[in-house]
């Protein structure tokens, strides 16, 4: 009988993991070719460079402040609608932004985009974590970090090769049938469960106080706003942040079902854990800059300089798909621990320039294996296990969010720190050398996380 259970679970999983990661893969494939997009985007509707941002910044705006709705709503009615839904927004703002007349209609389908984009990861994280046995999650969730590096290197080549033989609508176009596929498979592999119990009224005040902080924290990191009015609006932003934060506390402790439960930060091991997810969307974020230290440093002409990332790509693919293997052997703490160990590694030495251009490309090795371990099922992983069966979805939402703002703050602290330093070579120099250190402390706070074994002995929510 156990041998026929087996069977017929390994089938399921065979069944959903495509339905997970081809939906995982477009999200994360069309933030890989918007980038060079945006130079076609530009000629083709007249744009400056303020207004150009918008395209970028609508997407992360409604990606970051939709990732809890999203999250809450799979608690509340399902893994299934909610995933299914997401896919479908991201499309119809795919097709949007490729039948736009005018920019406006751009921005629209960006945020459309957003919206849908924001729930694809923490939900289909939470189906993996309530679809699969413990002893396969770790492999899963790996594959989904794996899935985010295939996207990363394949896009940029991709959309050129589609603006090349057709044109920049169909970098967009071409998400609707893989949506479809989506759908269609989904519909039929997904879970459909949903808690038997009522459920209390949504937490519309807390949906709105999450809207106002995440956006003003946005609009203050990118100054997207500042370059589009000619105004300094960041210092107001900043103090709509520090006003709204107590207020969101307030309004979500006194929620019957809050959108950000508050209770998941008083256990010790999810708030270092968000902590560490911090720590981890900044590392990833401070890759971005890698190529003009090898531009500046090393003499590599800017049309070759995403050449140099490929080493880092491949290792965060191998990183991510390795430490989903070893997960259950090492255990979370482990593995975070040698992921901003390569991290701070490969970061301290990439600010060595002496080394020359053998020894940058060397360097950046360890940042692509650090990167595939902290990004991939560790820390998600603890997620899952400490947080109440009820908020898997929530918890899983939070690392979204504060992966996110990881990565929003590594652009403009590396960016300050290198003009801080005298730009050029050795400004970015400086800026990794403390990029390195800021991954050493990420290591020296892994130790607060409790030791593999201790958490499966006793579950938190098995109360």
């Amino acid at each position: 009988m156990s041998a026929v259970l087996a069977t017929g679970a390994q089938s399921a999983s065979r069944r959903l993991m495509p339905v997970l990661f081809i939906g995982v893969f477009m999200a994360a494939l069309d933030t890989a070719v918007i980038a060079p997009a945006i130079p076609a985007l530009r000629e083709a509707f007249t744009l400056d460079n303020r207004a150009v941002g918008w395209v970028m910044a609508a997407f992360i705006l409604c990606s970051l402040c939709s990732t809890a709705p999203m999250a809450n709503l799979g608690d509340r009615y399902g893994r299934r609608p909610v995933y299914l839904a997401c896919i479908a927004l991201f499309a119809l703002g795919s097709l949007v932004v490729a039948l736009s007349p005018r920019f406006w209609a751009i921005v629209l389908g960006r945020a459309i985009q957003g919206i849908g984009g924001g729930g694809i990861i923490p939900t289909a994280s939470a189906v993996i974590a309530d679809a699969m046995p413990a002893q396969e999650r770790g492999r899963a969730l790996g594959l989904i970090g794996a899935t985010y590096g295939m996207a990363f290197v394949l896009g940029p080549p991709l959309a050129g090769v589609v603006m090349v033989a057709l044109s920049w609508h169909w970098i967009f176009l071409a998400n609707l049938p893989i949506a479809a596929v989506v759908l269609y498979l989904g519909a039929r592999a997904l879970p459909a469960a949903r808690p038997a119990q009522a459920m209390p009224p949504l937490d519309w005040r807390g949906i709105v106080l999450v809207f106002v902080l995440l956006g003003s924290l946005v609009l203050c990191v990118t100054r997207v706003l500042d370059a589009w009015s000619g105004w300094r609006l960041w210092p107001g932003l900043l103090a709509v942040m520090v006003l709204v934060l107590p207020l969101l506390v307030w309004q979500e402790r006194r929620a019957a079902q809050p959108l950000i439960p508050i209770s998941l930060f008083g256990n010790r091991q999810l708030a270092v854990t968000y902590g560490l997810t911090l720590g981890a969307g900044f590392g990833m974020g401070s890759v971005v800059f890698l190529t003009s230290i090898a531009t500046q440093a090393h003499g590599v002409a800017r049309s070759h300089a995403g050449f140099v990332l490929l080493p880092l790509v491949v290792c965060s693919m191998i990183g991510s798909m390795g430490s989903g293997r070893l997960l259950n052997r090492w255990g979370a703490r482990t593995l975070v621990m040698c992921g901003f160990a390569l991290l701070a590694l490969g970061y301290g030495a990439s600010a060595y320039n002496a080394w020359g251009l053998t020894g940058f490309l060397v360097s950046t090795m360890p940042v692509g294996l650090g990167v595939g371990v902290v990004v991939g099922g560790a820390l998600r992983s603890i997620a899952i296990d400490e947080a109440p069966l009820a908020q898997r979805g929530a918890a899983q939402g939070l690392v979204n969010i504060f992966t996110s703002i990881g990565t929003l703050l590594s652009a403009t602290a590396i960016s300050a720190l290198a003009d801080f330093g005298g730009g050029g070579a050795a400004g970015f120099a400086m800026a990794y050398a403390v990029v390195g250190a800021a991954m050493l402390m990420m290591l020296l706070s892994t130790l607060a996380l409790r030791p593999h074994g201790v958490a499966a002995a006793a579950p938190p929510h098995a109360t």
